[in-house]
């Protein structure tokens, strides 16, 4: 697993960095009681190593605050117990040791479930309770849904706060997990209708768990960031999210910040279809929606394949394509076609898909 990990015999490199005078980056890996910072589970450390992620934002159930981040980052990929200790900064950025302690491990929806998503309940005054994201702001509780095309932004553990366009949804992945950390067996989630930004600056290791926004005047939430390569970063539908761990819960959860709804806690927007590519008509996009249904099994079943979703071509007038990623450390290519009942394909090579 990719997420964020330091061996011991170099903790202490971490704490003389911590210790050096601060950088736009650093902000993101101290002591912050900001959202979309250094954070993790103290539990998450083996005999070489010790892994962190990000906490990535606050929601609320109308009683309690929780924080809200990844199940491979709170609750080290289904293996946590109730209570479990949450600290910020994580173990990667404090020489493996547990720092503040932030929250309490709560509930996680079990991996395998299409989400990759868990909730810590907040301790009282340990991190800012209007849900302000470092880099960002208060954030709007309402939801977006993901659409091709949509300029988004996330401020995560590694990266800091980035930006991004989204290009492509409706995506099936397989994503790639080590059993603990940085050891033990490796295996493949698959994961279907995720929200997929291609860039090779937008996240990194140890950037799990982020919340991924809308990029305009106000900041709504759009997906959960879990997995990516080098040029690719993989956020679960946030709605999805919100009514998974929301049943896991036994209680409706909804993001902390501005919008309708008493106390600034007010709840999801409709989410319309995430099938919709920005400045193309719905019925456009909806034809290829259908085409990448009837085709997506065959060709997530060919060899070399890690993604298959709907996007937009490179063409100058652009229009609705199959995206298809392709893993360019595979010694085989597979055999795909320029087009699938005439709607353009398009290939992206990327390196496997990891959840950070």
């Amino acid at each position: 697993m990719l997420k964020t990990k330091i061996h011991l015999l170099a903790a202490f490199l971490v704490a003389a960095l911590i210790c050096s005078p601060l950088s736009a980056q650093t902000v993101y890996q101290i002591r912050n009681q900001h959202f979309g910072v250094s954070g993790g589970n103290d539990n998450d450390i083996s005999r070489a190593f010790c892994c962190s992620g990000t906490l990535g934002s606050l929601i609320t159930d109308g009683s309690t605050q929780y924080i809200l981040s990844n199940n491979h980052v709170l609750a080290r990929q289904d293996q946590a117990a109730l209570g479990e200790d949450i600290s910020q900064p994580g173990l990667i950025d404090n020489g493996c040791q547990a720092a503040t302690i932030v929250a309490d491990f709560t509930k996680a929806v079990s991996l395998g479930n299409n989400v990759d998503c868990a909730a810590a309940a907040l301790r009282a005054g340990t991190m800012d309770s209007t849900g302000f994201i470092e880099g960002i702001g208060t954030i709007s509780s309402s939801i977006t849904a993901p659409a091709v095309g949509l300029s988004v932004i996330k401020s995560g553990r590694t990266t800091g706060t980035t930006t991004g366009t989204v290009a492509s949804t409706n995506t099936s992945v397989k994503v790639q997990y080590q059993i603990s950390c940085g050891s033990g067996k490796k295996y493949t989630i698959s994961y279907t209708n995720q929200v997929v930004i291609n860039s090779t600056t937008f996240s990194a290791g140890g950037d799990s768990g982020s919340l991924i926004l809308t990029n305009g005047t106000t900041f709504s939430p759009v997906a959960l960031l879990f997995a990516g390569s080098s040029s690719t970063t993989i956020g679960n539908p946030i709605g999805e999210v919100l009514t998974k761990l929301g049943g896991a819960l036994g209680k409706t959860v909804s993001f902390v910040g501005s919008g309708t709804g008493g106390g600034g806690h007010g709840g999801p927007a409709s989410t319309g279809s995430s099938g919709h590519i920005v400045g193309l008509s719905d019925q456009v996009a909806e034809h290829a929606r259908s085409v990448l249904e009837q085709n997506r099994n065959d060709l997530m079943s060919k060899p070399g394949v890690l993604g298959v979703g709907l996007g937009l071509s490179d063409t100058a007038n652009a229009q609705p394509a199959i995206v298809i990623y392709v893993d360019n450390t595979s010694a085989t290519r597979p055999q795909l076609p320029d087009r699938v009942d005439n709607i353009p394909v398009k290939v992206v090579l990327t390196d496997p898909f990891i959840a950070f």
